[in-house]
């Protein structure tokens, strides 16, 4: 297992499928968004390296879902992205398997931080997993991504906009931006919540 920050992060490996994943105890916690939202920056911010998610500039580069171990307290799941990926329909429909199979079938699945971009209203995509996972009694917390390249008194307006049609509230929407590290704490707040099996305030 190759390890990072001293062997504080370890890579599990890389799963195109659930039945290829190994059967683990630590609670889980998954990553989704749509292509280029910033996802791997935003783990690779949590985690304080640039080197645990690969990071790319082409939509679709996450193309298995790969899974960390994190202090030996949680495991980290960083999933295919969804949406305007250029990459074939069929590849598309795997993908689509995947993330379904891993999201409906992993057992101590306990989060799924969803990553929206900001500066956008709602995205269908985005509306249609997070009803997804709360018709499927998965817990979700939404880091609206890139708020750096927004002007400040644009931000609450911003959030707002985000909040209201997803139905989100001021703690399950975070604000965040890996170049400022804006809602890294908020964030951690969460996953540490998580790691130690105590109940999300949503």
């Amino acid at each position: 297992m190759k390890t990072y920050g001293g062997g504080r992060v370890g890579l599990l490996g890389s799963f195109p499928k659930l039945s290829s994943m190994p059967r683990t105890t630590l609670p889980e916690i998954a990553f989704a968004g749509r292509s280029n939202v910033g996802k791997s920056t935003a783990i690779n911010t949590l985690l304080g390296t640039k080197k645990v998610a690969r990071v790319s500039g082409t939509p679709g580069r996450t193309q298995l879902i790969n899974l960390f171990t994190i202090e030996e307290r949680m495991i980290f799941a960083d999933l295919p992205g969804y949406g305007f990926a250029k990459v074939p329909d069929r590849v598309k429909a795997n993908w689509k398997a995947m993330i379904e199979g891993y999201l409906g079938g992993r057992e101590h699945l306990k989060l799924v931080v969803v990553l929206v971009d900001s500066r956008h209203g709602p995205q269908t995509l985005d509306a249609e997993m997070i009803w997804g996972l709360r018709q499927a009694s998965l817990p979700v917390l939404v880091l609206a991504t890139k708020v750096d390249k927004l002007k400040r008194s644009k931000r609450g307006a911003a959030l707002k906009s985000l909040r209201e049609p997803l139905g989100l509230t001021t703690k399950s929407l975070i604000p965040f931006s890996s170049l400022e590290g804006l809602g890294t704490k908020e964030t951690w707040k969460v996953l540490n919540d998580v790691a130690a099996g105590r109940d999300l305030e949503f």
